[in-house]
């Protein structure tokens, strides 16, 4: 039962890496800034950098998400709902990955949690927990991302408009100032894309790692780095589809705008990192593009209809199925 709960761990991992490892870096392939190639590599770098980094921040993601306070004890402590929900919620991501859709893993967890917990604890959930510590962020998350990126850019476009006009007023000459600008905007937007993947990794490694502790096969510090070179290599070989879905079809960004979504998406994910909150780095990334296209009226809304679509099916999936596998196991 032990190594089949291993497994499925890895899997849930391996999937993962496939669907959320390109999204911090999506505005830079969007916009032109860096080739798919140079884009992945950075990609794959930050990511792993955060996820080891996030041995240091673990603790209340390890609890939150071995299901601590969500259900009794009892079933926390127990291999076959753990393994029902690393599982089930592998396979969910997994098979949205193969579809193109960017969906949250930490949606996918909950959902499996919720699913199983239901059965196996017959009904006593703690559901005041589980909308403070993990629906509330979940919702609010995109909306708000959303909201400040598309001020943060109405902002920083308008510095820059200001900037170009005091250039001409004082005869600078206007082409070169341009190019400078450019130049460190395209700068500001590779290190932004870097802290998003950083963020990621940082967010999502203690989550997985909550689900590996009734293995104890590997010390703690192993098992994170065990789980973070999986994600990375996930991310090389089958990032393709979503990376299309969330740097073409979304919305269509310059480098200003992707620095803008980037710099909104990192802030916010590494300071829910540092207090504890689940909040999915997708929904945040999707939120701010989407809140830039707003802007800038490339949003193709029937895209977002079906991204939307399919985090709001996600949670009802991977408890129902984990709900039915776990019934399976016991």
């Amino acid at each position: 039962m032990l190594v089949a709960l291993f497994l499925a761990v890895l899997l849930l991992t391996y999937s993962n890496g496939a669907n959320d490892n390109f999204k911090g870096v999506a505005t830079l392939w969007g916009s032109g800034t860096l080739n798919y190639r140079q884009a992945l590599t950075l990609a794959t770098i930050a990511t792993f950098a955060g996820s080891t980094c996030s041995y240091f921040f673990a603790e209340t993601f390890v609890k939150n998400f071995s299901g601590n306070g969500l259900v009794p004890d009892e079933i926390i402590g127990s291999a076959e709902y753990v393994l029902a929900v690393a599982g089930v919620a592998g396979l969910t991501v997994l098979l949205a990955t193969w579809l193109g859709f960017p969906i949250s893993t930490t949606h996918g967890l909950v959902g499996a949690l919720l699913g199983a917990g239901l059965l196996a604890a017959r009904g006593e959930v703690n559901f005041s927990k589980l909308w403070s510590s993990f629906f509330l962020p979940l919702v609010a998350g995109p909306v708000l991302t959303a909201i400040s990126c598309a001020m943060f850019y109405s902002i920083f476009s308008m510095l820059r408009k200001k900037n170009r006009e005091n250039a001409t007023q004082e005869n600078i000459d206007q082409s070169h100032s341009v190019t400078l600008a450019d130049k460190v905007i395209n700068a500001l937007h590779i290190m932004s894309a870097a802290v998003v993947s950083f963020a990621r990794g940082l967010n999502d490694a203690p989550k997985l790692i909550s689900l590996l502790l009734l293995c104890n096969f590997f010390s703690m510090q192993v098992n994170f780095v065990l789980l973070a070179s999986l994600m990375a290599v996930a991310g090389i070989l089958n990032a393709k589809k979503v990376t299309n879905t969330m740097s073409k079809k979304i919305a269509k960004l310059n480098h200003e705008q992707g620095f803008s979504a980037n710099f909104v998406t990192g802030c916010l994910v590494i300071a829910a990192s540092t207090m504890g909150l689940p909040v999915s780095t997708t929904h945040v990334s999707v939120g701010s593009i989407f809140g830039i296209g707003l802007i800038n009226k490339s949003a193709d809304t029937r895209e977002i209809s079906k991204v939307i679509l399919s985090w709001l099916l996600t949670l009802p999936v991977a408890g129902i199925i984990a709900a039915i596998l776990y019934f399976i196991i016991h």
